[in-house]
């Protein structure tokens, strides 16, 4: 299937690493052109060289509110289109609804939540007809995940933020979408791993836990994302979209 993601040009927000990068990977080899951004400087380089010249980086953290207005700005002054962005905010660490403190839960709010907000109201304001954005979210937007009362608590807020947002862009065109990924074979989830007591008996009792029987490669999430983002989906908005091999028991 042709993708129709020819000379497109998508922000991938978190694009130097993980799920941001997968997914830039996949839209730069389906033709498309990206504005990735990142906080580290080195590991967004490096991303930048391996994808080419269809790629362009920012060092930007995505709590900051002029943030938005700089990838825009990039995307215009690079290529003079925008149609898109995987809005990806990274994760909030391990911690149960007992231990976080009101510092934490401020902070995450500011970077996870209302980070993504802003990201996926400014960018959506600038998409015309075709346009797409698509919010990586988790798994915990439909049940929650063991010692992870952040994302527990933001994320179904976020995926309920798209929903609302998709409504009112759709009569423009615009569609909104979430994926909610489950175990990924990233350096988040060997971060995440790594903080339990027992990772490979975690491990072990995870993979148990998912239909297929393993965890997911960066690349078919990366497809996953590019087809939401692509013209091939240009009925499917307000969705929420489980990449987790069947682990999620609910419909």
């Amino acid at each position: 299937m042709d993708l129709g993601l020819a000379d497109r040009v998508y922000l991938v927000t978190g694009g130097a690493r993980g799920l941001g990068r997968a997914t830039a990977d996949v839209l730069v080899a389906e033709g498309a052109r990206v504005v990735v951004s990142g906080r580290s400087a080195g590991s967004l380089d490096r991303a930048v060289a391996e994808l080419g010249p269809a790629a362009v980086g920012v060092v930007a953290d995505h709590a900051d509110p002029q943030t938005p207005g700089r990838l825009i700005a990039t995307a215009r002054e690079a290529w003079g289109r925008l149609d898109g962005a995987l809005v990806s905010v990274g994760g909030p660490p391990r911690g149960t609804v007992s231990e976080i403190t009101d510092e934490q839960w401020t902070a995450a709010f500011g970077s996870v939540f209302l980070g993504a907000v802003r990201l996926g109201r400014e960018i959506a304001a600038e998409l015309g007809a075709g346009g797409a954005l698509a919010f990586v979210l988790s798994t915990s937007v439909r049940a929650p995940l063991a010692e992870m009362a952040l994302s527990n608590g933001l994320r179904p807020g976020l995926a309920m933020v798209a929903k609302t947002l998709a409504d009112e862009v759709g009569p423009r065109g615009v569609r909104v979408n979430g994926l909610l990924p489950s175990r990924v074979v990233t350096e988040r989830l060997a971060e995440l791993d790594s903080g339990s007591a027992d990772p490979a008996a975690s491990l072990a009792e995870a993979v148990a836990s998912i239909p297929l029987r393993r965890q997911a490669e960066p690349e078919e999430f990366g497809r996953v994302a590019a087809f939401l983002l692509s013209p091939a989906a240009s009925f499917v908005s307000g969705a929420m979209l489980p990449v987790d091999g069947g682990a999620l028991r609910a419909l």
